[in-house]
Order: C-alpha cells, then structure tokens, then sequence
C-alpha cells in the first residue's frame, strides 16, 4: 500500500541508539536492554529451535488501514505472536510509537530495531513518513528479538525516485548467530518520476545478496506473488530464491505455491532460511489485511 499524497515531515522520536543510513540522513533505532528476565513462548539462548514470524501491521491508517483495527488492538497482536513461541518478529507497517509500546510490554530483555519509510519529492528533498495520530511517531519496519540484536544495518536496494521509499532492514541474533532481515518493496507504480519502472527485481537480488547461504532468515511484505509457472512475476525473482534457500511454505525442490497470507487471497509475505525448517503456520490476527507467517527453524543446525 502507499499514500494518494505525500505524507507530512517529521521527526520521529529518538530514545537509544541511532544505526546511520548516511545516503539519507536518517537511521534505524536499535533501542537495547539490558537481557533480564524470560519471557513466556520465547526461546531461551542456548536452545536449538528459533520461530520468526513477519506480520505487515497495516497500521497507518490513511493507507487504507481505518478499518483494521485500532493501535491497542495491533499491539495486543504482537505481543500474542510473541507469546506463542515468536522469538523475532519482523514488522512492516509499523508506527514506532507502537514498537516501542510493544517492547516495553515484551520486557527488558526484547531488543528493537526500527527503520523509518521516507517520502522523496520532485525536488529531491527526503522526509521521514509519519503515523497518524498526534505522537505516533514515524511509520516503517521494526525488528522485535527477544534476544540481543548485533550489526544493525539498512540494505541499500534501487528506489523510487519520487514517492514512498521502503527499505531492508537486517540484524544478527547473536545468542543464535542466525543473520535475520526484513523487508518491504515498492509496489509497481509507485515512482511518481516513471510509474512504469520496476523495482522488485532488483530489491530482491539486494535482499538475497545480503544474507549468508545458511544461517539466516529473512522476508517480509514482498509485494509479489510466488514464482508459478507462467506467472508475470517469474522473471522478477532471484536464482537463490526456492534454490539454494527454502520458503517457509515450500514443500519441494521444486514447488512455489504457498497458502495465502493478503487479504486479497494471494501469498505476499514470505520467509525464507537455508536452516533446517521445523514448522510454518499462517495466523489470522484479525486487524490487518495481512496474515501472520511464522517459520520455526534448528538455529543449531547451522
């Protein structure tokens, strides 16, 4: 999704430590603690099994979200997938308010990572894209762990030259040493400066760059159908892609289909390991247009 106009500008609020994306003058937030107290469904360091789960939030209202659900009803969403096991949670759509709100109910030993969307206009100038609502703060992609994060950093991928620019945000699990990375793509039509260029293609090829061939798991909100047989978006995906590593919902070498997590009834959102995988489940949380996927991985095997 994206905005019919160029969101306000603003700064969201900053409460630890700033990762630098220098080519834009903005930064994904790490806020850290202190690891103190467990957790209740998480994994503990030490143990083999990691679940990351990737759920778009569909939390800024103005994109089509009013009638998702409101932001306690969101948060609460979070915190069950967290409670069911969820030790990563790969978040798009997120206002940092909510992030941050999210955390803190998670407990001190959760770390967050956020990377803020911008909005790039016909003049070149950069802007970080806000939530609604009087101190939501910036809209964008959060990494929840409830183990510390290491080596936070912003993927540089092609985007639009005018309009909504998303972005890939990666960290390692250092208690599991397993690289994680979440993502959202551009939508196609979303350059205001050429509504006919693509970028899909080469913010996957970015993506999958990124990642080690074994120990990782990354995905989000791809905007892009799985790989089918004589699908348009074929031609858009990565070799490494369903090769030499697994979508969560792959049952083969050579399959590509995968159970539907939009609203719209296609598969959007994706998970992708070169880990050993134990378990998938698609969750309906009910205040979203996106489902929850969710991998269980041996963190061990790596």
């Amino acid at each position: 999704m994206f905005p019919a106009l160029p969101p306000a500008a603003g700064r969201g609020r900053r409460r630890a430590l700033l990762a630098a994306a220098a080519a834009l003058s903005l930064s994904a937030l790490l806020v850290t603690a202190s690891p103190a107290q467990d957790v209740p469904g998480t994994e503990r360091a030490g143990e083999q099994a990691l679940t990351v789960a990737t759920w778009n939030m569909c939390g800024v209202r103005r994109w089509g979200c009013a009638g998702t659900g409101s932001e306690a009803a969101k948060n609460r969403a979070v915190r069950r997938l967290a409670d069911a096991g969820a030790g990563v949670l790969l978040l798009q759509e997120a206002c940092l308010r909510s992030a941050e709100s999210v955390r803190e109910a998670l407990g001190r030993s959760w770390d967050l990572s956020f990377l803020p969307y911008t909005w790039r206009d016909a003049n070149g100038r950069t802007t970080a894209v806000r939530c609604d609502g009087a101190g939501s703060g910036s809209a964008g992609l959060a990494i929840l762990s409830s183990r510390p994060l290491s080596a936070v950093r912003e993927v540089s991928s092609p985007q639009p030259v005018v309009g909504l620019r998303r972005g890939i945000l990666c960290a390692t699990v250092t208690a599991h040493g397993v690289r994680v990375c979440n993502a959202h793509l551009s939508t196609p039509g979303s350059d205001r400066a050429g509504p006919d260029r693509e970028y899909r293609d080469d913010q996957l090829r970015a993506l999958v760059a990124a990642v080690p061939a074994r120990n990782t798991v990354f995905g989000g909100d791809l905007n892009l159908r799985p790989p089918t047989a004589g699908g348009a978006g074929v031609r858009l995906w990565p070799f490494a892609a369903y090769r030499t590593h697994r979508e969560c919902d792959q049952t083969s070498a050579g399959d590509r289909s995968g159970r539907a997590t939009h609203a719209s009834g296609h598969k959007l959102d994706y998970l992708f390991t070169g880990l050993p995988r134990t378990r998938c489940t698609v969750h309906d949380t009910g205040v979203s247009d996106h489902r929850a996927l969710l991998i269980r991985v041996d963190a061990g095997a790596g």
